[in-house]
């Protein structure tokens, strides 16, 4: 069953993040629900802050008055959620019926991680499995694996030139 859960998004009153968090977590475990509610995300980042005394990091809400809910949308999860102190609804309900973020959505929103194993470093020969440069080969000119980005040089119409690509657009032609 898990794999049909899916990112929602819960409206909290501004403040209530923790709290809405916090009680659905005791909801989930009280009432044995860890196979429909299987994860709770409130985005944030550290921010430096200057003032008069000095810099310190803070960690701050990214979307303050949301709550990220992994979940299996079925009626009991939806009058669980909706009716926990804090909550107003769900984002993109249309007649009561929430709408699932898209998986571009939560890559983008960097709530889920997906690994790329990478079988090649800088120098190796590679082919390009994916886009408009399809099957060409190149050499592995520069791997920035934090940002999803490989450089290769191609070779085109007797001229040497890099190409920008994601990690999964590029093989190894050592396999």
């Amino acid at each position: 069953m898990a794999e049909a859960a899916k990112w929602y998004v819960a409206h909290t009153y501004s403040g209530y993040e923790n709290a809405v968090k916090t009680t659905i977590e005791k909801y989930v475990t009280n009432q044995h629900l860890e196979d429909l509610i299987l994860d709770l995300k409130i985005p944030m980042e550290t921010v430096t802050e200057i003032t008069d005394s000095g810099t310190k990091e803070i960690e701050r809400k990214v979307f303050p008055g949301y709550v990220l809910i992994k979940m299996v949308m079925t009626d009991d999860t939806w009058h669980l959620i909706r009716n926990i102190r804090g909550v107003t609804g769900f984002v993109g309900a249309e007649n009561n019926k929430p709408i699932p973020l898209t998986e571009e959505e939560v890559l983008d929103l960097g709530i889920e991680k997906h690994e790329i194993v990478v079988k090649y470093a800088v120098g190796d020969n590679v082919r390009i499995i994916d886009g408009p440069m399809n099957s060409l080969c190149g050499i592995v000119e520069e791997l920035d694996i934090p940002k999803n980005r490989v450089s290769v040089k191609v070779s085109m119409f007797g001229r040497e030139m890099p190409v920008e690509l994601e990690l999964d657009q590029v093989e190894s032609l050592e396999d």
